[in-house]
C-alpha cells in the first residue's frame, strides 16, 4: 500500500542545509559587489540583484522537480544525456568564448554554461545503466562501458573547458562503491605523483627509484608467484611516463596551464601577473584573523583587489569578513550536508537512487574539495564555483536540479519494495 504523498517524507534537514548556504551565498555576493550604501538589495542591474532572480528561479524549478513521478528520471535518463552530449557539441557552432573558453551559450542577456547541466544528466545515464545492468564492474565490458558513459561528456567538454572536464574525475568515487577494483584508483595516485614529481626532480632520480622499488616489491613477494614479467612491463610504463612529462608540459599544456601549474609548486612567479590572484586570495583569508572585519567591513573586498572575487575566489569574503570561525562554519555546513547525503544514498532501496545519490555527493565534494583548495594554493586555480554560494545562475540552477531530483527520489522510498 502506498503510504500517502512523498512531499511528506522530503528531507528536510538537506533542504535546510541548502537554504543556509544558498542564504550565505548570497550575503557574501551583496558584499562583494555592493556599489554603495545606499544601494537597494532589489537592483537587478548589480550582481547581488541578479543572483536573487537565480536563487528566485530555484523555487519553481523545485516545485516542478518534485512534482514529477520519479519513475519520469530512470526512463528517460538516455534521452536526458543524449540531449546533454547534443549541448556541449552545440558549442562548437553556437558557443561563445569568454576568457579564451567557448563554454557559454548567450540566450539574450543570459549566459548558460551546458557543462553544469551534464553532471546531472550524466549521473542519471550512469544509475540507469547500473539498475539496469545490476553488474559489479568486475568485468572488462562492465568497465568499458561506465567509462565511456563518463568519457564521452568529459572529452567533449576538456576541448572547451579543462577545469569543468577535471570535475567528472569525481564519478569514480561512485564507481567504486559499485565494486571497480581498486587498482584504477592507485594508478590514478601514482600517475598524478610522478607527473608532479617529474616537474621537481630529476627524471634519473625518479627512474632510478622506480627500479630499487619494483626490483624489492619483486624480491619480498616472490614466493606469492609473482609473474616478473609484470613487474617489467609495469617498470617500463612508469619510466616511460617520466620521460614524457617534460615533453607534454613544454608542447602541450597551454601557457596558463603551465603558470598555474608553477604557482601550485611554488615556482618563481610574478605576483601581479600569474601569481596575482592566488596572492590576493592569501592576502584576504589571512586579514580576517579569528572573527573577521566585520560585514562591509573587507579592505580586500570592498577594494576589488580580489580577482572574480563573487564567483570562483567567493570563499575570500567569508575569510576576510566572517574570519577563522566564519570559514569554519560555512565548511562544517558543507561537510554536514555531504554526510547526510551519503547516509541518505545508503538507506535507498533501489541501486537506481543509491548510485544517482552518491554521484550528486560526488559532484558537490569534489567542487568544494577544488574550490577551497586552490584559494589557499594547494591546488591550481582551475574555475571552479563553490556549490550553492558562487554567483552564477547556469551553476546554482544546475546544482538544485541535481540536488532536488535525489530528495525526490529518497522521498519516494516509502513507496519502493
Amino acid at each position: 500500500m502506498r503510504s500517502g504523498s512523498v512531499q511528506k517524507h522530503i528531507d528536510w534537514i538537506t533542504i535546510m542545509l541548502y537554504l543556509l548556504l544558498v542564504v550565505a551565498g548570497w550575503v557574501n555576493i551583496y558584499s562583494t559587489s555592493l556599489p554603495s550604501e545606499e544601494a537597494s538589495i532589489f537592483d537587478f542591474s548589480q550582481i547581488y540583484g541578479r543572483q536573487l532572480v537565480f536563487i528566485l528561479t530555484c523555487i519553481p524549478l523545485i516545485i516542478l522537480i518534485l512534482a514529477l513521478d520519479t519513475k519520469f528520471y530512470e526512463k528517460y535518463a538516455l534521452i536526458f544525456y543524449i540531449i546533454g552530449i547534443l549541448s556541449i557539441l552545440g558549442l562548437f557552432v553556437f558557443g561563445k568564448s569568454v576568457k579564451g573558453q567557448t563554454n557559454w551559450y548567450q540566450i539574450g542577456g543570459l549566459g548558460v554554461q551546458p557543462s553544469e547541466f551534464v553532471k546531472t544528466t550524466t549521473a542519471l545515464l550512469l544509475a540507469k545503466y547500473f539498475s539496469d545492468n545490476q553488474g559489479t564492474l568486475k568485468t572488462l565490458k562492465e568497465q568499458v562501458t561506465v567509462f565511456m558513459i563518463i568519457g564521452i561528456p568529459t572529452l567533449l567538454i576538456l576541448k572547451h573547458d579543462t577545469g569543468s572536464a577535471m570535475l567528472f574525475a569525481a564519478l569514480i568515487f561512485v564507481l567504486f562503491r559499485e565494486g571497480l577494483p581498486s587498482w584504477y584508483l592507485w594508478s590514478a595516485f601514482i600517475t598524478i605523483a610522478l607527473f608532479v614529481a617529474a616537474l621537481i626532480v630529476k627524471p634519473s632520480l625518479i627512474i632510478t627509484s622506480i627500479v630499487l622499488l619494483t626490483l624489492l616489491h619483486y624480491y619480498f613477494n616472490k614466493n606469492i608467484n609473482r609473474n616478473p614479467f609484470i613487474y617489467l612491463i609495469l617498470a617500463t610504463v612508469m619510466c616511460g611516463f617520466v620521460l614524457s612529462v617534460d615533453y607534454v608540459y613544454d608542447n602541450v599544456l597551454e601557457p596558463h596551464q603551465k603558470d598555474r601549474i608553477n604557482v601550485l609548486l611554488g615556482e618563481n612567479v610574478d605576483l601581479q601577473a600569474e601569481g596575482y590572484n592566488l596572492n590576493q586570495s592569501k592576502i584576504a583569508i589571512g586579514s580576517g584573523g579569528w572573527y573577521g572585519t566585520g560585514f562591509l567591513q573587507g579592505t580586500q573586498t570592498k577594494g576589488g583587489f580580489v580577482p572574480e572575487q563573487h564567483t570562483d575566489y567567493i570563499f575570500t569574503t567569508v575569510g576576510e569578513e566572517w574570519g577563522f570561525v566564519g570559514s569554519s562554519t560555512i565548511i562544517v555546513l558543507f561537510l554536514c550536508l555531504f554526510f547526510r547525503l551519503i547516509y541518505l544514498a545508503e538507506k535507498q532501496k533501489k541501486r537506481f537512487n543509491r548510485v544517482y545519490g552518491y554521484c550528486v555527493v560526488s559532484f558537490l565534494f569534489i567542487h568544494f574539495a577544488f574550490n577551497i583548495t586552490m584559494l589557499v594554493g594547494l591546488f591550481p586555480t582551475i574555475g571552479v564555483p563553490l556549490p550553492f554560494f558562487s554567483y552564477g545562475g547556469s551553476s546554482l540552477i544546475a546544482f538544485t536540479l541535481l540536488l532536488f531530483i535525489f530528495l525526490k527520489l529518497d522521498a519516494n522510498r516509502i513507496n519502493e519494495w
